[in-house]
């Protein structure tokens, strides 16, 4: 063991203090134990800026190890198909009732296992297989399930891409309003993973009615921030918007869909079914895609919702993106290029097309450095997806850690010194790590003081 990795593991000891949280798990099963404790000590002297990750508190954890784990539930509230889900529906339509407040929707489904069922789901009750629709790329930013070739979005429908332009890392709504009227889609995707601005939902809302085709948000990375005020609401302009609970909300790993009661394009696209729209989203999710819901995860996401609605939360999620938004000027001014110039939300991409090294061995050399992210494509990647030439970083996680902007000039000051070593990252990687969880120690997240 070096100098450095015995400070670690001394580093890594502090505030891990003793309590009774895992006592059975500890002593049931010593290798499954044992490895939790190396991750939560892993993540407590790490900067997790992955954008898609973050801290789900106590009471949300709490929830889902709960002995909710142990009830079947198929159906809906007041309409099961096993007995004994009196108090089950109760949870489910608290979270149902929470949720379409806190986005201001008509309906809202929270079964969904994750984002990509819910996706799916829109799929099924939207469209007939081999149905034309928009979505951008997953080289562009867009997710998987937004048409990605190798995706059931890409096999079983016909994807046609828009993206942001190559120079630019922009959008140009022009240009996508010029592709749906010459494609005439029967659905438009509007969502991303990977793109830095602001999305302008009320000008795909434009273009989507001029070309009388459904419009679909999916704001699984964005839904704290329209939550918190600082991103443009999907609700008024969308038919169906679609979420994960695990992202900015901070919730345990599922998935939700909130929709318009009526289907305005009912005769259009389905004039054989007089149902609604939500009741085809509903039939779409259970029975068409998934059996009994995980009623411990939607009463762990009615306890997110909850969360989510206080000030503090808002408070959370503006600080977010001044994280963001700092750690980027940072970087500007250290001669970085960064996709689209800039951020206006909770990540941003670091752009290496015009260098000789890879995303991938930037956030390698992060990683050795303790600052955990990903590689990416950016608008133009030259290169493969499994190298790329970008890297994606994103503050969620760390604000929710409580750091500001002084420790986010820190941290542009730590990935500028590892990317001007990529060489030779050994000169600098153990010292930056260091530092790293020493930083780490002064904010440790929630729930990752518990075990010893």
């Amino acid at each position: 063991m070096t100098q450095c990795d015995s400070s670690l593991a001394d580093l890594s000891t502090q505030g891990l203090g003793s309590v009774q949280r895992y006592a059975n798990l500890r002593r049931t099963d010593s290798e499954i134990f044992r490895l939790l404790v190396e991750q939560m000590r892993a993540e407590s002297t790490t900067l997790k800026m992955i954008p898609s990750e973050n801290f789900a508190s106590l009471a949300v954890l709490e929830a889902t190890g709960s002995i909710l784990t142990n009830k079947y539930a198929e159906g809906y509230p007041n309409a099961r198909y096993y007995e004994g889900n009196e108090i089950i529906d109760r949870i489910e339509q608290l979270a149902i009732d929470r949720v379409k407040a806190l986005f201001g929707a008509e309906h809202a489904n929270v079964q969904p296992y994750s984002g990509s069922p819910a996706n799916q789901a829109v799929y099924r009750a939207l469209l007939k297989p081999g149905a034309k629709f928009m979505g951008m790329p997953v080289p562009a930013g867009g997710h998987l399930t937004h048409g990605w070739k190798v995706n059931f979005s890409g096999i079983d429908y016909f994807q046609i891409p828009y993206g942001p332009d190559p120079q630019t890392g922009l959008l140009d709504y022009d240009q996508i309003r010029d592709i749906a009227r010459r494609e005439r889609p029967q659905l438009i995707w509007v969502g991303a993973t990977a793109y830095p601005r602001i999305l302008e939902y009320d000008k795909f809302a434009e273009i989507a009615r001029e070309v009388e085709a459904y419009l679909v948000a999916d704001i699984a990375h964005i839904n704290g921030l329209i939550v918190g005020g600082v991103h443009p609401d999907p609700v008024p302009h969308c038919d169906v918007v679609t979420s994960t609970c695990h992202k900015l909300l901070r919730g345990p790993r599922a998935g939700f869909i909130l929709c318009r009661v009526e289907d305005r394009y009912r005769e259009k696209y389905h004039p054989e079914d007089s149902s609604t729209l939500a009741k085809r989203i509903d039939r779409a999710v259970f029975p068409g895609l998934q059996g009994g819901p995980h009623v411990n995860v939607i009463a762990a996401m009615a306890v997110a919702f909850k969360e989510a609605s206080t000030e503090e939360y808002r408070q959370y999620a503006r600080q977010v993106v001044r994280n963001c938004r700092r750690l980027a000027e940072k970087l500007l001014e250290k001669g970085y290029q960064l996709a689209s110039g800039g951020t206006d939300n909770h990540l941003l991409l670091m752009d290496f097309r015009h260098t000789p090294h890879t995303g991938k061995e930037v956030a390698k050399a992060l990683a050795r450095a303790g600052i955990i992210c990903n590689f990416n494509m950016v608008p133009g990647d030259p290169r493969k997806p499994f190298v790329t030439s970008g890297v994606r970083l994103g503050t969620p996680a760390i604000t929710s850690m409580g750091m500001k902007e002084p420790e986010m000039d820190l941290i542009a000051s730590w990935i500028d010194t590892v990317c001007r070593n990529l060489d030779d990252p050994d000169r600098v990687v153990g010292r930056i790590r260091q530092e790293v969880a020493e930083l780490c120690l002064r904010f440790p997240p929630p729930g990752y003081v518990s075990v010893e």
